[in-house]
Protein backbone atom coordinates (compact mmCIF):
# COMPACT_ATOMS: atom_id res chain seq x y z
CA UNK A 1 0.00 0.00 0.00
CA UNK A 2 1.46 3.37 -1.05
CA UNK A 3 2.18 6.22 1.32
CA UNK A 4 -0.56 8.33 -0.29
CA UNK A 5 -3.09 5.51 0.05
CA UNK A 6 -2.23 5.19 3.74
CA UNK A 7 -2.53 8.94 4.18
CA UNK A 8 -5.97 8.88 2.54
CA UNK A 9 -7.13 6.15 4.94
CA UNK A 10 -5.92 8.18 7.91
CA UNK A 11 -7.65 11.33 6.66
CA UNK A 12 -10.91 9.46 6.10
CA UNK A 13 -10.71 7.94 9.59
CA UNK A 14 -10.43 11.43 11.08
CA UNK A 15 -13.11 12.99 8.85
CA UNK A 16 -16.00 14.36 10.93
CA UNK A 17 -18.23 14.48 7.84
CA UNK A 18 -17.63 10.84 6.86
CA UNK A 19 -20.98 9.65 8.33
CA UNK A 20 -22.87 12.04 6.02
CA UNK A 21 -21.73 9.96 3.05
CA UNK A 22 -24.26 7.28 4.00
CA UNK A 23 -27.05 9.76 3.28
CA UNK A 24 -26.38 9.43 -0.47
CA UNK A 25 -26.87 6.67 -3.03
CA UNK A 26 -23.34 6.01 -4.26
CA UNK A 27 -21.51 3.25 -6.12
CA UNK A 28 -17.91 2.28 -6.86
CA UNK A 29 -17.43 5.13 -9.32
CA UNK A 30 -15.34 8.08 -8.12
CA UNK A 31 -17.85 10.86 -8.74
CA UNK A 32 -16.13 14.24 -9.05
CA UNK A 33 -18.76 16.05 -11.09
CA UNK A 34 -20.86 17.39 -8.21
CA UNK A 35 -20.08 20.88 -9.50
CA UNK A 36 -22.38 20.01 -12.43
CA UNK A 37 -24.90 17.64 -10.84
CA UNK A 38 -24.89 16.50 -7.23
CA UNK A 39 -25.40 12.89 -6.19
CA UNK A 40 -28.82 11.55 -5.20
CA UNK A 41 -29.66 11.69 -1.47
CA UNK A 42 -30.82 8.23 -0.44
CA UNK A 43 -34.20 9.24 1.00
CA UNK A 44 -35.37 11.38 -1.94
CA UNK A 45 -36.92 8.58 -4.09
CA UNK A 46 -39.32 7.54 -1.30
CA UNK A 47 -40.21 11.17 -0.56
CA UNK A 48 -41.04 11.88 -4.18
CA UNK A 49 -42.99 8.63 -4.46
CA UNK A 50 -45.14 9.85 -1.57
CA UNK A 51 -45.63 13.24 -3.23
CA UNK A 52 -46.76 11.57 -6.45
CA UNK A 53 -48.94 8.83 -4.99
CA UNK A 54 -50.46 10.51 -1.95
CA UNK A 55 -50.17 14.29 -2.26
CA UNK A 56 -50.93 14.38 -5.99
CA UNK A 57 -52.68 11.03 -6.45
CA UNK A 58 -54.99 11.17 -3.43
CA UNK A 59 -55.18 14.72 -2.10
CA UNK A 60 -54.88 16.31 -5.53
CA UNK A 61 -55.81 20.02 -5.44
CA UNK A 62 -56.05 19.95 -1.63
CA UNK A 63 -52.26 19.57 -1.45
CA UNK A 64 -51.71 23.23 -2.31
CA UNK A 65 -52.86 23.94 1.23
CA UNK A 66 -52.79 20.65 3.15
CA UNK A 67 -49.36 19.56 1.88
CA UNK A 68 -47.87 23.04 1.90
CA UNK A 69 -47.30 23.30 -1.85
CA UNK A 70 -48.25 26.97 -1.96
CA UNK A 71 -45.66 28.11 0.57
CA UNK A 72 -42.86 25.85 -0.68
CA UNK A 73 -40.83 28.59 -2.47
CA UNK A 74 -40.37 30.64 0.71
CA UNK A 75 -40.14 27.64 3.06
CA UNK A 76 -37.36 26.03 1.01
CA UNK A 77 -35.73 29.42 0.56
CA UNK A 78 -35.49 29.73 4.33
CA UNK A 79 -33.84 26.31 4.40
CA UNK A 80 -31.19 27.42 1.92
CA UNK A 81 -30.66 30.79 3.62
CA UNK A 82 -28.26 29.67 6.38
CA UNK A 83 -26.10 27.88 3.81
CA UNK A 84 -25.45 31.23 2.08
CA UNK A 85 -25.35 33.36 5.21
CA UNK A 86 -28.82 34.89 5.04
CA UNK A 87 -31.53 35.41 7.65
CA UNK A 88 -35.03 34.05 6.94
CA UNK A 89 -37.37 35.93 4.62
CA UNK A 90 -34.80 36.90 1.98
CA UNK A 91 -34.52 33.82 -0.24
CA UNK A 92 -37.20 32.51 -2.55
CA UNK A 93 -36.91 29.35 -4.65
CA UNK A 94 -38.26 29.01 -8.17
CA UNK A 95 -37.51 29.37 -11.87
CA UNK A 96 -34.08 28.75 -13.39
CA UNK A 97 -30.80 30.49 -12.61
CA UNK A 98 -31.04 32.33 -15.93
CA UNK A 99 -34.50 33.69 -15.15
CA UNK A 100 -33.40 34.78 -11.69
CA UNK A 101 -30.29 36.51 -13.08
CA UNK A 102 -32.60 38.45 -15.38
CA UNK A 103 -34.87 39.48 -12.49
CA UNK A 104 -31.92 40.52 -10.34
CA UNK A 105 -29.97 42.52 -12.93
CA UNK A 106 -33.00 44.40 -14.25
CA UNK A 107 -34.24 45.13 -10.74
CA UNK A 108 -30.77 46.33 -9.69
CA UNK A 109 -30.52 48.63 -12.70
CA UNK A 110 -33.94 50.10 -11.91
CA UNK A 111 -33.15 50.61 -8.22
CA UNK A 112 -29.85 52.35 -8.96
CA UNK A 113 -31.56 55.44 -10.40
CA UNK A 114 -31.92 57.11 -13.78
CA UNK A 115 -28.52 58.83 -13.70
CA UNK A 116 -26.73 55.48 -13.59
CA UNK A 117 -26.69 54.02 -17.08
CA UNK A 118 -24.00 51.31 -17.14
CA UNK A 119 -23.98 47.66 -16.09
CA UNK A 120 -20.70 45.81 -15.51
CA UNK A 121 -20.51 42.06 -16.04
CA UNK A 122 -17.80 39.52 -15.25
CA UNK A 123 -15.82 39.06 -18.48
CA UNK A 124 -15.24 35.39 -17.69
CA UNK A 125 -18.78 34.65 -16.62
CA UNK A 126 -20.77 31.56 -17.51
CA UNK A 127 -22.14 32.38 -20.98
CA UNK A 128 -25.80 32.54 -19.96
CA UNK A 129 -25.07 35.28 -17.42
CA UNK A 130 -23.48 37.32 -20.20
CA UNK A 131 -26.41 36.76 -22.53
CA UNK A 132 -28.89 37.73 -19.82
CA UNK A 133 -26.90 40.82 -18.84
CA UNK A 134 -26.83 41.96 -22.46
CA UNK A 135 -30.59 41.49 -22.74
CA UNK A 136 -31.17 43.31 -19.43
CA UNK A 137 -29.05 46.23 -20.65
CA UNK A 138 -31.08 46.49 -23.86
CA UNK A 139 -34.35 46.35 -21.94
CA UNK A 140 -33.34 49.08 -19.47
CA UNK A 141 -31.45 51.28 -21.93
CA UNK A 142 -28.13 50.75 -20.15
CA UNK A 143 -24.76 50.12 -21.71
CA UNK A 144 -22.97 46.90 -20.85
CA UNK A 145 -19.25 46.57 -20.19
CA UNK A 146 -17.38 43.32 -19.55
CA UNK A 147 -14.51 43.49 -17.06
CA UNK A 148 -12.61 40.94 -15.00
CA UNK A 149 -13.34 40.89 -11.26
CA UNK A 150 -9.84 42.28 -10.66
CA UNK A 151 -10.68 45.26 -12.90
CA UNK A 152 -13.98 46.06 -11.16
CA UNK A 153 -12.67 48.60 -8.59
CA UNK A 154 -11.06 50.74 -11.31
CA UNK A 155 -14.00 50.31 -13.69
CA UNK A 156 -16.60 51.61 -11.22
CA UNK A 157 -17.84 55.15 -11.63
CA UNK A 158 -20.80 57.52 -11.15
CA UNK A 159 -22.61 55.90 -14.10
CA UNK A 160 -22.36 52.35 -12.75
CA UNK A 161 -25.77 50.98 -11.83
CA UNK A 162 -25.09 47.31 -11.14
CA UNK A 163 -22.31 44.75 -11.27
CA UNK A 164 -22.93 41.05 -12.00
CA UNK A 165 -20.14 38.76 -10.81
CA UNK A 166 -19.51 35.05 -10.30
CA UNK A 167 -18.41 34.04 -6.82
CA UNK A 168 -16.42 31.10 -8.25
CA UNK A 169 -15.16 30.92 -11.83
CA UNK A 170 -16.77 27.87 -13.43
CA UNK A 171 -13.72 27.05 -15.57
CA UNK A 172 -10.83 27.48 -13.17
CA UNK A 173 -12.43 27.19 -9.73
CA UNK A 174 -11.02 30.59 -8.72
CA UNK A 175 -12.85 32.12 -5.75
CA UNK A 176 -13.38 35.86 -6.12
CA UNK A 177 -13.29 38.25 -3.17
CA UNK A 178 -16.98 38.84 -2.51
CA UNK A 179 -16.52 41.01 0.61
CA UNK A 180 -14.05 43.52 -0.86
CA UNK A 181 -15.69 43.68 -4.29
CA UNK A 182 -19.13 44.22 -2.75
CA UNK A 183 -17.71 46.99 -0.57
CA UNK A 184 -16.10 48.65 -3.60
CA UNK A 185 -19.35 48.45 -5.56
CA UNK A 186 -21.29 50.03 -2.69
CA UNK A 187 -18.68 52.77 -2.27
CA UNK A 188 -19.33 53.72 -5.89
CA UNK A 189 -23.09 53.87 -5.23
CA UNK A 190 -23.93 50.79 -7.32
CA UNK A 191 -25.62 47.48 -6.53
CA UNK A 192 -23.87 44.11 -6.32
CA UNK A 193 -25.43 41.01 -7.91
CA UNK A 194 -23.63 37.72 -7.28
CA UNK A 195 -23.98 34.36 -9.04
CA UNK A 196 -23.44 31.66 -6.40
CA UNK A 197 -23.88 28.58 -8.60
CA UNK A 198 -20.42 27.24 -7.81
CA UNK A 199 -20.25 28.27 -4.17
CA UNK A 200 -23.67 27.68 -2.56
CA UNK A 201 -23.32 24.55 -0.46
CA UNK A 202 -19.54 24.38 -0.88
CA UNK A 203 -18.27 27.30 1.16
CA UNK A 204 -19.44 30.17 3.39
CA UNK A 205 -20.88 33.11 1.44
CA UNK A 206 -22.01 35.63 4.06
CA UNK A 207 -24.69 37.45 2.05
CA UNK A 208 -26.06 39.37 5.06
CA UNK A 209 -22.68 39.98 6.68
CA UNK A 210 -21.31 41.58 3.51
CA UNK A 211 -24.56 43.35 2.61
CA UNK A 212 -24.86 41.80 -0.83
CA UNK A 213 -27.80 43.36 -2.63
CA UNK A 214 -29.05 40.49 -4.78
CA UNK A 215 -27.81 36.97 -5.43
CA UNK A 216 -28.87 33.94 -7.43
CA UNK A 217 -27.80 30.33 -7.41
CA UNK A 218 -28.68 26.90 -8.69
CA UNK A 219 -29.54 23.98 -6.42
CA UNK A 220 -28.53 20.95 -8.48
CA UNK A 221 -24.78 21.22 -7.87
CA UNK A 222 -23.50 21.27 -4.27
CA UNK A 223 -27.06 21.39 -2.88
CA UNK A 224 -27.88 18.07 -4.63
CA UNK A 225 -31.42 19.07 -5.58
CA UNK A 226 -31.60 16.96 -8.75
CA UNK A 227 -31.40 17.68 -12.49
CA UNK A 228 -33.07 20.98 -13.32
CA UNK A 229 -34.07 21.63 -9.71
CA UNK A 230 -35.28 25.23 -9.21
CA UNK A 231 -32.83 28.04 -8.54
CA UNK A 232 -32.99 30.60 -5.75
CA UNK A 233 -33.09 34.38 -5.57
CA UNK A 234 -31.84 36.43 -2.62
CA UNK A 235 -33.08 39.99 -2.11
CA UNK A 236 -31.57 41.87 0.83
CA UNK A 237 -34.31 42.79 3.28
CA UNK A 238 -33.73 46.55 3.06
CA UNK A 239 -34.17 46.44 -0.73
CA UNK A 240 -37.31 44.34 -0.82
CA UNK A 241 -39.78 47.26 -0.78
CA UNK A 242 -37.99 48.70 -3.85
CA UNK A 243 -37.47 45.41 -5.69
CA UNK A 244 -39.19 45.92 -9.05
CA UNK A 245 -39.25 42.57 -10.83
CA UNK A 246 -39.31 42.67 -14.63
CA UNK A 247 -41.40 39.48 -14.51
CA UNK A 248 -44.46 40.25 -12.36
CA UNK A 249 -46.63 37.17 -12.12
CA UNK A 250 -49.75 36.14 -10.31
CA UNK A 251 -47.72 34.20 -7.72
CA UNK A 252 -46.01 37.43 -6.59
CA UNK A 253 -49.22 39.47 -6.39
CA UNK A 254 -50.31 40.62 -2.96
CA UNK A 255 -53.68 38.94 -3.69
CA UNK A 256 -52.81 36.06 -6.03
CA UNK A 257 -56.35 34.76 -6.06
CA UNK A 258 -57.91 38.19 -6.37
CA UNK A 259 -57.41 37.97 -10.16
CA UNK A 260 -57.12 41.76 -10.41
CA UNK A 261 -56.11 43.36 -13.72
CA UNK A 262 -53.54 45.64 -12.07
CA UNK A 263 -50.35 44.35 -10.45
CA UNK A 264 -49.67 45.04 -6.78
CA UNK A 265 -46.56 43.17 -5.55
CA UNK A 266 -46.56 41.14 -2.36
CA UNK A 267 -44.24 42.28 0.42
CA UNK A 268 -40.89 40.64 1.07
CA UNK A 269 -39.06 38.03 -0.95
CA UNK A 270 -42.38 36.68 -2.23
CA UNK A 271 -42.30 39.35 -4.93
CA UNK A 272 -39.46 37.36 -6.49
CA UNK A 273 -41.96 34.65 -7.46
CA UNK A 274 -43.51 34.62 -10.95
CA UNK A 275 -45.76 31.73 -11.96
CA UNK A 276 -46.90 28.40 -10.60
CA UNK A 277 -43.93 26.56 -9.05
CA UNK A 278 -42.71 23.20 -10.34
CA UNK A 279 -43.85 21.22 -7.33
CA UNK A 280 -42.19 17.87 -8.06
CA UNK A 281 -38.75 19.45 -8.51
CA UNK A 282 -39.39 21.85 -5.65
CA UNK A 283 -40.22 19.08 -3.17
CA UNK A 284 -37.37 16.90 -4.41
CA UNK A 285 -35.04 19.78 -3.54
CA UNK A 286 -36.67 20.20 -0.14
CA UNK A 287 -36.11 16.52 0.62
CA UNK A 288 -32.51 16.71 -0.62
CA UNK A 289 -31.74 19.56 1.76
CA UNK A 290 -32.40 17.25 4.70
CA UNK A 291 -28.88 15.83 4.25
CA UNK A 292 -27.65 19.12 5.75
CA UNK A 293 -29.16 18.36 9.15
CA UNK A 294 -26.39 18.78 11.72
CA UNK A 295 -23.85 19.90 9.10
CA UNK A 296 -22.21 23.32 9.32
CA UNK A 297 -20.97 25.13 6.23
CA UNK A 298 -17.66 25.93 7.96
CA UNK A 299 -16.97 22.21 8.40
CA UNK A 300 -17.80 21.67 4.74
CA UNK A 301 -15.35 24.38 3.73
CA UNK A 302 -12.60 22.93 5.91
CA UNK A 303 -12.99 19.50 4.32
CA UNK A 304 -13.22 21.00 0.83
CA UNK A 305 -9.86 22.69 1.24
CA UNK A 306 -8.32 19.56 2.74
CA UNK A 307 -9.67 17.42 -0.12
CA UNK A 308 -8.45 19.73 -2.87
CA UNK A 309 -5.06 20.17 -1.16
CA UNK A 310 -4.68 16.40 -0.95
CA UNK A 311 -5.84 15.85 -4.53
CA UNK A 312 -3.34 18.40 -5.84
CA UNK A 313 -0.51 16.69 -3.95
CA UNK A 314 -1.61 13.31 -5.33
CA UNK A 315 -1.79 14.72 -8.85
CA UNK A 316 1.73 16.11 -8.50
CA UNK A 317 2.92 12.63 -7.44
CA UNK A 318 1.05 10.57 -10.04
CA UNK A 319 0.89 12.91 -13.04
CA UNK A 320 3.84 15.26 -12.51
CA UNK A 321 4.30 17.90 -15.18
CA UNK A 322 1.91 16.23 -17.63
CA UNK A 323 -0.86 18.44 -16.23
CA UNK A 324 -0.96 22.05 -15.04
CA UNK A 325 -3.32 23.26 -12.34
CA UNK A 326 -5.21 26.42 -13.29
CA UNK A 327 -6.93 26.50 -9.89
CA UNK A 328 -5.26 28.85 -7.40
CA UNK A 329 -3.20 27.22 -4.66
CA UNK A 330 -4.12 29.88 -2.08
CA UNK A 331 -7.11 28.83 0.04
CA UNK A 332 -8.65 32.29 -0.12
CA UNK A 333 -8.77 32.07 -3.92
CA UNK A 334 -10.03 28.51 -4.34
CA UNK A 335 -13.57 27.20 -4.60
CA UNK A 336 -14.36 23.49 -4.30
CA UNK A 337 -13.09 22.27 -7.64
CA UNK A 338 -9.71 21.64 -9.22
CA UNK A 339 -9.17 22.40 -12.90
CA UNK A 340 -6.21 20.87 -14.68
CA UNK A 341 -4.92 21.75 -18.12
CA UNK A 342 -3.45 19.05 -20.35
CA UNK A 343 -3.15 18.02 -23.99
CA UNK A 344 -6.07 16.14 -25.52
CA UNK A 345 -8.15 16.90 -22.43
CA UNK A 346 -11.41 15.75 -24.01
CA UNK A 347 -10.00 12.31 -24.77
CA UNK A 348 -8.34 12.12 -21.36
CA UNK A 349 -11.65 12.75 -19.61
CA UNK A 350 -13.38 10.15 -21.74
CA UNK A 351 -10.77 7.58 -20.71
CA UNK A 352 -11.04 8.62 -17.05
CA UNK A 353 -14.78 8.06 -17.11
CA UNK A 354 -14.28 4.64 -18.72
CA UNK A 355 -11.89 3.84 -15.83
CA UNK A 356 -14.47 4.85 -13.21
CA UNK A 357 -13.44 8.45 -12.44
CA UNK A 358 -16.13 10.93 -13.44
CA UNK A 359 -15.23 14.59 -13.90
CA UNK A 360 -15.89 16.81 -16.89
CA UNK A 361 -14.14 18.67 -19.68
CA UNK A 362 -14.26 22.30 -20.78
CA UNK A 363 -12.81 23.25 -24.17
CA UNK A 364 -10.17 23.57 -25.21
CA UNK A 365 -7.97 21.83 -22.66
CA UNK A 366 -9.40 21.83 -19.12
CA UNK A 367 -10.29 18.84 -16.94
CA UNK A 368 -12.64 19.80 -14.08
CA UNK A 369 -12.96 17.85 -10.85
CA UNK A 370 -15.63 19.00 -8.39
CA UNK A 371 -15.29 17.99 -4.75
CA UNK A 372 -18.52 17.72 -2.75
CA UNK A 373 -17.38 17.30 0.87
CA UNK A 374 -20.65 15.73 1.99
CA UNK A 375 -19.91 12.54 0.08
CA UNK A 376 -16.40 12.67 -1.43
CA UNK A 377 -13.69 10.77 0.45
CA UNK A 378 -9.94 11.24 0.57
CA UNK A 379 -9.51 7.70 -0.74
CA UNK A 380 -11.51 8.72 -3.82
CA UNK A 381 -9.32 11.79 -4.31
CA UNK A 382 -6.19 9.60 -4.23
CA UNK A 383 -7.72 7.03 -6.57
CA UNK A 384 -8.74 9.72 -9.05
CA UNK A 385 -5.20 11.11 -9.17
CA UNK A 386 -3.72 7.61 -9.52
CA UNK A 387 -6.04 6.77 -12.43
CA UNK A 388 -5.27 10.14 -14.05
CA UNK A 389 -1.56 9.34 -13.89
CA UNK A 390 -2.17 5.94 -15.48
CA UNK A 391 -4.31 7.44 -18.26
CA UNK A 392 -1.65 10.04 -19.03
CA UNK A 393 1.21 7.60 -18.71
Amino acid sequence: MSELTLQAKELDAADALAPVRSRFLLDDVVYLDGNSLGALPAHVPDRIADVVRREWGELRIRSWQESGWWTAPERIGDRIAPLVGAAPGQVVVGDSTSVNVFKAVVAAARMAGEDRTEILVDAGTFPTDGYIAESAARLTGHTLRAVTPAEVPDALGPRTAAVLLNHVDYRTGRLHDLPSLTAAIHAAGALAVWDLCHSAGALPVGLDAHRVDLAVGCTYKYLNGGPGSPAFLYVRRELQPRFDSPLPGWNSHVEPFGMKPSYDPAPGAVRGRVGTPDILSMLSLEAALEVWEGVGIDAVRAKSLALTDFFLSCVAHHAGDRVESVTPAAHGERGSQVSLRCENAGDVMKRLIEAGVVGDFRPPDVLRFGFTPLYTSFAEAERAARVLGAVLG
